[in-house]
């Protein structure tokens, strides 16, 4: 077994045994991490404190050479996710981003930039009470890392270009847009303007694209939700559990 030191975003808890936990963490150098932390759950742990949902750490971790869960050794706290005591909605956003992680990505597939991602969208979620703006970047940025962004660009049956038209179908199952002459009916239930899509590819390009003064109309919010959520619902093969909580405030 070889000892690696990372930086690690921890998306997950699950108790193993009276003494222990299995600990995901998301990591800058080998992307997300299963790990057991023996006497994590002890009054006077060497893990401390530091091992808390979304916080970010320094960890050192053991890995396997076959199957089987790698082993956590040390972990020192490096940031702890403090969200808005009186704003539940950026606590589940937060809880959101953990969640997409855990679902969408696999262990040991590094995704740098997706990391520096997920650290950013949780220091904005500490800083903003609109939430719906930092987690609709970071389900772009997500899906744009792992090969499932939709194409924003044109229609992809025709490639008409999509400032030529104004509403558009969404075809999930292709992950694209189709414009009036392309889109039969089934297609038609949802028609997405277009200049929420081209909000969507801007947004799609990278860490430092959102301006500090972007707010999204009532009607970006539900067609960019509508987009996403059947996006990552159709890869998952669910939807997101903490989407109901979300949608609830």
């Amino acid at each position: 077994m070889s000892a690696e030191k990372c930086d690690a975003l921890i998306i997950r808890l699950t108790d193993f045994s009276e003494t222990s936990k299995v600990v995901t963490c998301f990591t800058r150098e080998w992307g997300k991490v299963s790990a057991l932390a023996k006497g994590a759950r002890r009054l006077r742990s060497a893990f401390e404190a530091a091992l808390d949902l979304l916080s970010v750490c320094k960890i050192v971790f053991l890995r396997k050479s076959s199957g089987g869960l790698d082993l956590l050794t040390e972990a020192q706290l490096t940031t702890r996710f403090q969200p808005n005591g009186q704003d539940l909605g950026s606590f589940y956003a937060g809880c959101y981003v953990a969640e997409l992680l855990s679902s969408l990505t696999i262990e040991h597939d590094p995704h740098q930039e997706l990391f520096e991602a997920a650290v950013t969208t949780i220091r904005r979620l500490e800083q903003s009470r609109d939430y719906k703006i930092a987690v609709t970047h970071f389900e772009l940025i997500l899906l744009k890392e792992i090969g499932q962004l939709p194409v924003f660009e044109c229609c992809i049956h025709c490639q008409k270009p999509i400032e030529h038209e104004q509403l558009w179908a969404y075809w999930i199952g292709q992950s694209g847009f189709l414009c009036s002459a392309c889109r039969h009916e089934e297609h038609a239930r949802v028609l997405i303007h277009a200049t929420t899509i081209q909000l969507l590819h801007e947004l799609s390009h990278g860490i430092d694209v959102l301006p500090d003064d972007l707010t999204l109309t009532p009607q970006q919010v539900k067609e960019s939700r509508h987009i996403l959520t059947s996006t990552i619902t159709h890869i998952i093969g669910r939807r997101p559990k903490v989407l109901s909580y979300l949608s609830s405030l």
